[in-house]
């Protein structure tokens, strides 16, 4: 820890770190999106997102499915979007990369590294899928919004991948110790049942020591068979909607220093 305080302290905005070694260079990362300009996405700061392409983990209520296929045919590559930065130097805050999930690519620490070289700030939204390449890029993580699901053991059902939870709960552990400013979501499931044990869920968070949390409402074009509706994909009949998020709002700002909903 004490090396990692050490490079976070040393280079500050505008000054460059040296990428880690073995690892592909910035023009290597696959790009599925980019927004130009966002007040949402980097609490405080005027920010551009980096959309990357692919995600180990499929989740029903995904937000973002065309991101989810390592590749795509919508490919925009890391030259037009060096030059885009290189335009909005002083005009910008900071850049997000999201996904998909970033941290699947290899080519992201060269990435981060040209942009903090153009002096702006980094931020990351990550579901924690791999916490030992999450290490590795907390030198140059300014922020982080981390997609905490459920219950380390509720996890499965939601992303299709055993043994998601536990991994997802220790990039948060990861997170909280290094101190870097941390906001966790989560989306309210589709599946009732899930939704049922939110409350036990956002008091685990507390007792960990989130300090910033946002609940968000499912909006998702994948979500076209609803759990409540159908029964789920296994069908056996109809269950009731999960509790709207507003039902959670005293229990978060009892439990949060920051509480918001989405």
């Amino acid at each position: 820890m004490t090396a990692f305080l050490a490079a976070r302290e040393a280079p500050g905005r505008g000054v460059r770190l040296s990428a880690p070694t073995g690892v592909l260079q910035a023009k290597s990362l696959r790009i599925g999106g980019l927004s130009p300009l966002t007040c949402l996405d980097y609490p405080g700061e005027l920010a551009a997102v980096i959309f990357c392409q692919g995600c180990p983990w499929r989740c029903s209520y995904c937000h973002n499915p065309h991101l989810l296929a390592p590749t795509s045919p919508s490919h925009i590559p890391w030259s037009r979007v060096d030059a885009f930065l290189e335009s909005r130097q002083g005009l910008l805050d900071a850049v997000v990369f999201s996904g998909g999930e970033p941290t699947m690519q290899a080519a992201l620490p060269a990435a981060m590294n040209r942009v903090r070289a153009l002096g702006f700030k980094i931020g990351l939204h990550t579901a924690g899928i791999y916490p030992r390449r999450l290490s590795s890029l907390l030198p140059w993580l300014d922020w982080v919004g981390l997609d905490i699901k459920a219950l380390p053991e509720d996890y499965a059902p939601l992303t299709a991948t055993p043994g998601s939870g536990p991994r997802a709960w220790e990039s948060l552990d990861l997170l909280l110790l290094a101190g870097i400013p941390l906001e966790v979501r989560t989306t309210l499931p589709p599946d009732w049942r899930l939704a049922q044990r939110l409350e036990a869920l956002m008091q685990r968070l507390a007792i960990a020591g989130v300090k910033s949390f946002a609940l968000q409402t499912c909006r998702s074009p994948m979500d076209v068979d609803a759990p409540w509706e159908s029964g789920g994909r296994g069908g056996g009949g109809a269950f009731p909607a999960p509790p709207a998020p507003t039902a959670f709002a005293d229990l978060g700002e009892s439990l949060f220093q920051r509480f918001v909903l989405r």
